[in-house]
């Protein structure tokens, strides 16, 4: 999750990479059509099978006054802000897309076991190696039947009813976020639930100030179990109170015959409380605070899971060392009327940084937004937002800032196929 360079890759709106979407896009109609096709045929039941086609189109525009990785001129991901002046040129520079845009299918099947719950969902914000492209991403593939659900979904170790009404698309930089492939089992269902999952692990190391030394690109990280997740939701009129629990295994293994022995391993471990607090009919407070170690992965905006320390004798001059990291989330969320509505808040990354990490190493995130929303007839949304950024680093004393503006256009739609 470095600010390294990326290469650049056409616009979308050059020709190849315009075909190259417009492909895929009549490739997912193709494929809407054929389901649709096979839904209908179904058999006709007590509760008829249906489904839901839903998403929304949406433009982002706006003025970064400061600088950002442009790769993320259309966020504010604080840990995407400059880490020396001038890293990204000059300040001031204007953006305009559609990443936000989104398509999904659900399907609702009747059978001997109950309902089956199917969900297909993609955006076009390109990460990894499409970032800063606007290319397909899957958002879910998953499935639910019961008790038992299973495939790419929210992490219960996170909460998404924190995420704020807000225009801007990363969100809040210290919130637990992630969506992970799964096998999850949901004994209680309803305002009050408990779920519990095996996820798919991962992280990542750094390190830091040895980063050039043979003998640490020679130490190969992995994981020999799955991450364990749960979470147990206390719900009630006036909102809930949800406490959320992860633990995982982390191993590295020296692959170098020489002198020293850097295998080593670690435990992540997290704790993740959060609750939604309404006050009467038209505001709601969002809150989290979440802390643990070697849990970046999970987080909305940190880097690296594992840092470098000081060893114990001659054979081990360095050891690995899961990094502490506390997560915080205070939003308001206002409906003014039925039209108009407002969301303001701030949220913190803080991280312990381990003496082995190089003095620019990610060290805090500040993130604050306010914005005004409009909506003229149902499904349609007009808003801006003001937003502000900080990030912080170990060492090193420079401070890098982002402030924008943005103003979206939102237009939901939404069908249903069978049912009653």
């Amino acid at each position: 999750m470095s600010n390294g360079a990326v290469n650049r890759r056409p616009l979308l709106g050059s020709n190849d990479e315009g075909s190259k979407v417009m492909r895929r896009l009549v490739m997912v109609a193709v494929m809407v059509l054929v389901a649709t096709r096979a839904f209908a045929q179904q058999p006709a039941a007590d509760e008829p099978a249906r489904m839901e086609i839903y998403g929304f189109a949406m433009l982002d525009m706006g003025v970064n006054l400061k600088t950002i990785n442009p790769n993320w001129t259309d966020t504010l991901r604080v840990n995407r802000l400059p880490s020396f002046d001038g890293q990204f040129g000059e300040d001031g520079s204007t953006y305009a897309g559609v990443r936000q845009s989104r398509l999904g299918v659900k399907g609702f099947t009747p059978t001997a076991m109950g309902q089956l719950r199917t969900t297909f969902e993609f955006e076009l914000f390109g990460t990894g190696v499409d970032e800063g492209q606007t290319t397909f991403r899957l958002r879910h593939a998953y499935g639910e039947l019961g008790q038992i659900g299973a495939g790419q979904y929210w992490s219960p170790f996170m909460d998404i009813d924190v995420f704020p009404n807000s225009l801007e698309y990363w969100g809040p930089t210290g919130m637990v976020f992630f969506r992970n492939v799964q096998v999850r089992w949901m004994p209680i269902q309803g305002d009050s639930r408990l779920t519990l999952a095996v996820e798919r692990p991962g992280a990542s190391g750094d390190a830091g100030v040895l980063a050039d030394r043979n003998e640490l690109q020679n130490v190969k990280g992995r994981s020999p179990i799955p991450d364990f997740t749960g979470e147990y939701r206390f719900g009630g009129s006036k909102g809930y109170v949800e406490v959320a629990g992860l633990l995982g295994q982390m191993k590295w293994d020296d692959m170098l015959e020489d002198a020293f022995d850097l295998s080593g391993s670690g435990t992540r471990w997290g704790i993740n409380v959060s609750s939604n607090i309404k006050l009467g009919d038209s505001t709601t407070i969002r809150l989290q605070l979440a802390h643990g170690e070697g849990m970046q992965n999970y987080m909305n905006d940190a880097p690296v899971d594992v840092g470098i320390v000081r060893g114990t004798s001659a054979s081990r001059p360095i050891e690995g060392k899961p990094i502490p990291i506390t997560g915080t989330v205070l939003f308001l969320d206002h409906n003014w009327n039925s039209q108009w509505s407002t969301a303001v808040g701030y949220s913190s990354t803080d991280i312990d940084n381990l003496e082995g990490q190089a003095d620019d190493a990610y060290k805090s995130g500040k993130y604050a937004l306010g914005n005004l929303l409009y909506s003229p007839v149902p499904g349609v949304m007009i808003g801006g937002e003001l937003q502000w950024g900080k990030r912080e680093m170990f060492r090193d004393p420079y401070v890098g800032e982002g402030l924008k503006v943005q103003v979206s256009f939102k237009y939901n739609f939404s069908a249903t196929i069978g049912g009653k």
